[in-house]
């Protein structure tokens, strides 16, 4: 099935770009989209594996009965294990998918991040869609074996990949430091005569890269209109370190609205906010790649 399930799962990242990129008048479809494809036959058989046994209602009571009267103070009573989350998380996006105007509730409710209908639907897609995405292809490629394989050193140390935004690569050092890991700022390297690329090798022995598409650059398609996008260098070093470190270890934080090229349609990113939301994804995928988050430190960042 791997040719077939690599092409499911390039669909279901289209249908996750377009949640993410959705207004309020559009978020409806792609959300319908992701739940009609997470159904297709070819996943029945480990869709039934993972939601054998799971009460669903139970669920959903036990984490509302987590409300502390505050919008965001209900927490979903996820289970200790991998399966029984991943089987909760799949039921919950099914259930999302059967009436899209669940999403915001839902976003109100466990994600709060604005009084914004659409703030609370991308909060969702964020901090909940998008992490069962990826455990949920790793799970389905290795065929339902979550075992660990090989348990290797994790480095503090992460790349950050930037542009001309010094505000926006500063506030995202900072915050990895407050997180206790070590951000690793190429012009702060030594150059030992190096060349750039040659410097960004020999600085990539890292844990994890945190890439910021931020408008420095304008550009566009022969007799088209410019439309901001990122420099050059930050495009190529995305592609380098997702390569290097794999999908699951490089984070995108997408500044404003910019253009990226075609080649990375699919790739999911995250909104870097000025309410500093993005704090709180970034968290998250450093914690889904095995770092041990302090999130009273995240909050306090």
């Amino acid at each position: 099935m791997t040719g077939a399930a690599n092409d499911l799962f390039e669909q279901i990242n289209h249908a996750v770009l377009d949640l993410q990129g959705s207004e309020l008048q559009t978020y409806q479809r792609p959300l319908k989209k992701l739940a009609r494809l997470l159904q297709h036959s070819d996943l029945e058989g480990i869709n039934a594996e993972l939601t054998e046994g799971i009460d669903f209602d139970a669920f959903m009571q036990r984490s509302e009965q987590s409300q502390q009267g505050m919008r965001g103070s209900a927490q979903l009573a996820w289970p200790d294990d991998h399966r029984g989350t991943l089987g909760l998380s799949l039921k919950l996006i099914e259930w999302l998918g059967e009436d899209p105007e669940r999403a915001p509730h839902l976003g109100f409710d466990f994600f709060y991040t604005s009084n914004k209908i659409i703030g609370a639907v991308h909060a969702v897609t964020g901090q909940l869609i998008i992490p069962f995405v990826r455990d949920y292809k790793a799970y389905v490629m290795s065929r339902g074996n979550v075992e660990p394989k090989l348990v290797k050193s994790q480095s503090n140390d992460v790349f950050i990949v930037h542009g001309h935004d010094g505000e926006a690569r500063e506030a995202v050092a900072r915050f990895l430091s407050n997180v206790g890991l070590k951000p690793i700022i190429l012009h702060e390297q030594a150059s030992r005569g190096k060349t750039i690329i040659e410097k960004v090798e020999a600085n990539s022995d890292v844990g994890f890269a945190v890439v910021l598409l931020t408008p420095d650059d304008e550009g566009c398609s022969k007799g088209g209109q410019l439309e901001p996008r990122p420099r050059q260098n930050v495009l190529l070093e995305l592609g380098y370190f997702m390569a290097k470190l794999g999908r699951d270890r490089v984070c995108s934080l997408m500044k404003g609205k910019v253009e990226i090229p075609s080649d990375f349609a699919g790739v999911v990113w995250e909104p870097m906010d000025s309410a500093g939301g993005w704090k709180a994804s970034l968290g998250k995928e450093l914690e889904a790649a095995g770092y041990n988050i302090d999130w009273n430190k995240v909050m306090r960042s």
